[in-house]
């Protein structure tokens, strides 16, 4: 268990009050990690860390919508005053503001997703790296979108896609530093973020028809694949995308 042991190091994680993000925040706290969660709202990051906490582990919360570079650095300047550096960042926070075909997305779509799916992590990124003095493991939260773009989703596969090849650049940019990037490519997961696909017992069923192992995913199902990514474990590997689908993408 020594390679996945995480005692002794910071991670901070987005879109970490439910979902995907607050699995993952539960899971490297279960392994050691203190971790800081990251999300909009203050009552919901509270709550969430509560559950962390009551398990045993270390959380900490901040306040921060991600789709804005002067949230991010302001609470990278907070973080900073109470830690002395970080060693692990999770870029989970998400959105998806337009379901219908592409070309009917206007400017306010395009703004909205790329500024939280591709520049939120970007520059949490940016400020994260030079607090990352003992080396350092950085995973994207992608989608299999990105690699299978899905009817009506359109905008959302392209910023994913984008996260994706973002994710190999900053890899070969970061290595001499000691920083691993990875991706992590969800399947359909049950989630808020999916609930309209899950909710409705039509769309479930015929997306369930393209993942062979004839299910959706729950939350506590991505979560391993990260501590793997952000661990000793995974010392050798970065630029990976981690496609976790059961399957659809084969």
């Amino acid at each position: 268990m020594k390679d996945f042991d995480l005692s002794g190091r910071t991670a901070v994680i987005t879109g970490a009050s439910r979902g995907i993000g607050l699995a993952i925040a539960q899971k490297l706290a279960r392994y050691g990690a203190k971790c800081i969660l990251v999300s909009r709202r203050a009552a919901t990051l509270e709550a969430a860390a509560a559950k962390i906490v009551e398990k045993g582990g270390q959380a900490d919360v901040m306040v921060c919508n991600t789709g804005y570079p002067d949230q991010i650095k302001a609470m990278y300047d907070h973080i900073l005053k109470s830690y002395d550096s970080i060693d692990i960042l999770v870029n989970n926070a998400a959105a998806n503001p337009y379901f219908g075909e592409m070309i009917g997305a206007d400017q306010s779509i395009w703004d909205k997703t790329l500024d939280v799916n591709l520049k939120g992590p970007f520059f949490m990124i940016k400020y994260a790296v030079p607090l990352m003095k003992n080396k350092g493991a950085i995973v994207n939260v992608s989608s299999v979108n990105a690699v299978k773009p899905a009817l009506y989703q359109g905008v959302y596969s392209a910023t994913k896609a984008a996260l994706l090849s973002m994710t190999k650049t900053l890899a070969m940019e970061l290595a001499p530093k000691g920083i691993r990037v990875n991706a992590l490519l969800p399947g359909l997961t049950d989630t808020k973020f999916a609930s309209a696909i899950i909710s409705s017992d039509e769309i479930c069923s015929k997306a369930l028809t393209q993942i062979p192992m004839a299910r959706y995913a729950e939350p506590e199902e991505m979560a391993g694949a990260v501590l793997y990514l952000v661990s000793d474990a995974a010392s050798f590997t970065t630029g990976t995308a981690l496609v976790c689908d059961g399957g659809m993408v084969l």
